[in-house]
């Protein structure tokens, strides 16, 4: 379905920046279709669905790390330019993972390399798909790792959103399901800020669109929603799939946000 990349840019430019937004987004979104359209994307990129998983543990999780900072270093120059704001981003990053000083210079050794101008990104992010096909949480926490560090800046540029459909794309996810994870990701942003600035009502509204839910659910529908985010971000889980030991605090920092929110909506409701 060619058009799926057009209406989910558009959605995803209406909810960021109202109609000029939506119109900016279905134009990144009809070259989404286009690259999807005309088999682009990992067979040019030397993936191949039937290679043998010959990924050890240690590589999976190697590649991962290193991975994910190129990304961030890709993205920090997609505008044409790595600023001052970009950089405290990409700390923030760091810093909420709790990086040993080792790993920080890894990372940062990664992030330069990431923004060099012809380092070949989407090859690594190819590799990075055959190595966690067998565990695809890690793609969706590699994607949110790199739409945490765009949240953390005043706005996403042009550049920076088209970027961000390339590895998307590379990775095998749907526009829309590229839209959803961003929409709830500014969700669950906004709730830890309102927990300490808004006042109870918001606080609360802001907890069920942190657990992407209705305030008319139903009390087994809140539970659900809270367990299926559980399973999804819980350290112990993500370890299991190879996340690296290095970057399980931004596993604890989700469900710490998760838990606070389900249990914000079940004293408020008297649930057991």
């Amino acid at each position: 379905m060619a058009w799926i990349g057009k209406v989910g840019g558009g959605i995803l430019g209406l909810l960021v920046g109202g109609p000029p937004g939506a119109i900016i987004g279905a134009a990144l979104g009809h070259q989404f279709d286009r690259g999807a359209g005309q088999g682009e994307g990992l067979r040019g990129l030397g993936y191949n669905a039937g290679d043998a998983d010959i990924w050890s543990a240690a590589d999976r999780q190697r590649l991962f790390f290193e991975t994910t900072f190129y990304g961030l270093g890709a993205l920090a120059k997609a505008d044409g330019r790595v600023s001052e704001q970009e950089l405290d981003s990409a700390r923030t990053v760091m810093a909420n993972m709790r990086l040993p000083p080792a790993a920080v210079r890894r990372a940062m050794d990664c992030f330069t390399l990431g923004k060099g101008q012809d380092f070949p990104l989407q090859e690594h992010i190819a590799r990075l798909r055959q190595a966690c096909r067998s565990q695809p949480q890690l793609l969706q926490t590699f994607l949110e790792i790199q739409i945490d560090f765009l949240l953390g800046k005043a706005a996403i540029s042009t550049g920076e959103r088209a970027l961000l459909l390339q590895m998307a794309r590379t990775l095998g996810v749907s526009m829309l399901s590229l839209t959803h994870l961003e929409a709830a990701l500014r969700a669950r942003h906004a709730f830890r800020q309102q927990r300490t600035t808004s006042t109870p009502q918001q606080t609360l509204g802001g907890a069920y669109r942190a657990l992407d839910i209705e305030p008319g659910a139903s009390d087994a529908e809140v539970k659900k929603a809270y367990r299926r985010l559980m399973n999804q971000h819980h350290p112990d889980k993500q370890a299991a799939r190879g996340l690296p030991e290095d970057m399980l605090e931004t596993a604890k920092e989700r469900t710490h946000e998760i838990r606070a929110a389900y249990e914000l909506i079940r004293e408020h409701r008297g649930m057991r």
